[in-house]
């Protein structure tokens, strides 16, 4: 995949002209604040609106209703840090700094502070900006904490093993590690933040990065009506415990934190509404990759990879392909479905484009603008293919087309090759790589020289 500077279709000042709210004559358009949510490990068919049908989630049903839904979004990667990585970079992970878990003390191998991330593509132009939940890419000791990295105001986790808990003794706010009783729930104080930067910026534009940690392990929040609502709606099993703590009811307990994903969403959107300026912002809601197995979690029984397989940590479809939502109202058509093929890697280039700066911003990317589909003007261009690796689980994707091609084993000297074609195959049962040799030398060609080597051994094949 050729790195671009610059997309080549519709210009960034007059898209933006052509999207922004009607001005006077005279007047520059107003600028679109924009509020990125990212959950952490929700599976594809974890909300309504991708066919759940044990998890109330009316104000995602509602984001979907007012916006446009996507069938075929990929996470930038299989687990948390990498995954984030893409998405600020811009890069995939055959390319970004960021492509597996390097464990520092408090922390985890940092962001390359050369390459620029959206925070400061937004700054650039006078946003606000802020970032509230899990960081995950950096440690914290390190120069690429939110702050560091174009973030006017953070709060929440910077190391994401430390994101394990919901109850913790501290979080950070900006550069303060601020101390906490051990006994409020974190993600409860995250959206509080979150909502008080929407209200401190009403007037001005701003991105929100809401990087909450719902529904990542362990399975825990508090006792209230919105856990309690499924107390007693699933047959349970308890689970014993281990790294993280013993859950009596899993079912309810994951259920409960989507739904609570789900009314911190009506949340914001009700504040935006009271405000104004619900008009004038984008939301995107999405995950960082499948779902996770972990804690008691059992995303069979909630069947959120639909007919895909894998869970988080697998390159097959159910860990990578997520849910992605944008609404944009009056700009984005209401209730429309994309299936346009698209991953975190385009967010840099899409805003990139919405803030018409694809003639002045230099930083390469692996990725391509998808405002023509959202707004439904000028020709959307399309991914020559799609790459994923991840060493920890020894196995690198990628998908041209129709065609998927998953290589485990991959450091080994006999590593195995699987070929789908994910039109007839979603759930990836049935390798044809004996019946298409020709398909699977033209994929292994292209796997071969999509990526850069890594300076990190622990990310090399």
């Amino acid at each position: 995949m050729k790195k671009t500077k610059y997309l080549p279709y519709i210009s960034g000042s007059m898209l933006l002209s052509a999207v922004a709210a009607p001005a006077a004559i005279g007047q520059t358009p107003e600028k679109p604040n924009v509020i990125y949510f990212l959950c952490d490990d929700l599976g594809f068919a974890d909300i309504e609106a991708y066919g759940n049908q044990h998890i109330a989630t009316p104000n995602i049903n509602r984001l979907a209703a007012n916006g446009m839904s996507f069938t075929q979004h990929y996470s930038g990667s299989t687990v948390s840090g990498p995954s984030r990585a893409c998405l600020m970079t811009g890069q995939h992970t055959g390319h970004t700094h960021i492509r597996g878990h390097i464990e520092h003390p408090n922390g985890q191998e940092p962001l390359d502070p050369n390459v620029k991330i959206l925070p400061q593509l937004f700054k650039s132009q006078g946003y606000a900006t802020g970032a509230f939940g899990k960081w995950g890419l950096g440690h914290e000791t390190s120069n690429t904490k939110p702050n560091d990295m174009g973030f006017d105001r953070f709060y929440g986790y910077i190391n994401q093993v430390h994101a394990h808990t919901y109850y913790p003794t501290y979080l950070w706010k900006n550069t303060t590690r601020v101390s906490l009783d051990g006994k409020t729930y974190s993600q409860d104080l995250i959206h509080n933040e979150a909502m008080q930067f929407i209200r401190d910026n009403k007037d001005k534009p701003f991105f929100g990065y809401f990087a909450y940690v719902l529904p990542h392990a362990a399975l825990h929040q508090p006792n209230d009506s919105i856990y309690q609502r499924y107390t007693n709606k699933f047959p349970e099993t308890a689970w014993n415990g281990g790294y993280y703590p013993a859950v009596e009811k899993p079912h309810a307990q994951h259920a409960g934190m989507v739904t609570r994903i789900d009314t911190y969403i009506g949340q914001i959107v009700a504040e935006l509404e009271a405000l104004g300026i619900l008009d004038n912002t984008i939301i995107f809601f999405t995950s960082d990759n499948g779902p996770h197995t972990e804690g008691g979690a059992d995303p069979n029984f909630f069947n959120t990879e639909k007919r895909m397989q894998g869970t988080k940590r697998s390159l097959n479809e159910g860990g990578v392909r997520v849910p992605f939502i944008v609404q944009w109202n009056g700009k984005v058509p209401a209730g429309t479905t994309s299936h346009h093929i698209s991953a975190f890697w385009d967010m840099m280039p899409t805003f990139t484009e919405l803030l018409g700066l694809k003639n002045t911003w230099t930083q390469e990317t692996d990725g391509i603008s998808i405002l023509p589909t959202l707004t439904q003007s000028g020709t959307q261009a399309e991914h020559e293919y799609m790459y994923w690796e991840f060493k920890e689980g020894n196995s690198i994707a990628l998908r041209k087309g129709n065609w998927k091609l998953i290589k485990n084993n991959a450091s080994s000297t006999s590593p195995v090759f699987l070929l789908y074609d994910l039109d007839t195959d979603l759930g990836e049962k049935n390798n044809l790589a004996a019946k298409y040799p020709e398909k699977l030398e033209e994929l292994k060609q292209i796997m071969n020289n999509a990526r850069t080597v890594s300076p990190f051994s622990q990310f090399n094949f």
